[in-house]
């Protein structure tokens, strides 16, 4: 009777163990995810409709540009230094948008790490953490919010289509960014994680 309680607590012990290095793992392959990614987070002025409305067209202008400033072969650094180098243009840009569409409200464009929850897209998913944000506040940006991907260019479906994203994220990546489904709990054990890490930060 012993010998088959110490086969039973060898085997419970065994897959705990299991699932702690599948774990850590996982959430070393959503490091590196979080690493070559770059968010885009648009803060509308208000949840009015007409402010929610031109925050979906600077959204989508915005991601078309990205699309072209991003051209050729690029990694999140060079990535990085385009959004820098242009932060100033970016905000003229959504500017003249604001003000062909009619709005007296300006936008401040930012480059900061942010937190952003586990998200599926239609189809990728990201898991939960920090990331290098493009953040852009419409107006006061007292809104509803929107993001996704600024780089690599997976938020429009043409820019997806085009998008090789093995050439951003190593197979472990790819593995987790197109098959979500397999690593729900996963996903949710980094997010709790995650979470509780950015609220001691």
């Amino acid at each position: 009777m012993k010998k088959i309680k110490m086969i039973e607590i060898s085997v419970a012990f065994g897959l705990v163990l299991t699932l702690a290095f599948s774990v850590v793992s996982f959430g070393i392959s959503c490091n590196s995810i979080r690493d070559d990614v770059v968010r885009l987070h648009i803060l509308a002025n208000s949840d009015s409709d007409i402010d929610q409305k031109v925050k979906l067209t600077v959204r989508d202008k915005l991601l078309r540009s990205g699309n072209e400033l991003f051209s050729g072969n690029m990694t999140v650094e060079t990535a990085y230094d385009v959004l820098s180098d242009n932060k100033n243009d970016i905000e003229a840009y959504i500017n003249n948008i604001l003000s062909e569409e009619g709005f007296d409200y300006c936008s401040r464009v930012q480059l900061v790490k942010e937190y952003y929850p586990t998200r599926t897209y239609e189809t990728f998913t990201l898991p939960a953490g920090e990331y290098l944000s493009l953040k852009v506040i419409l107006g006061n940006g007292e809104g509803n919010n929107w993001w996704c991907v600024m780089f690599p260019p997976l938020c429009l479906p043409a820019a997806t289509e085009n998008t090789d994203i093995n050439a951003v994220f190593d197979d472990d990546g790819v593995k987790i960014v197109k098959s979500s489904y397999k690593y729900e709990i996963r996903f949710k054990i980094i997010e709790i994680f995650e979470r509780i890490r950015s609220h001691n930060d």
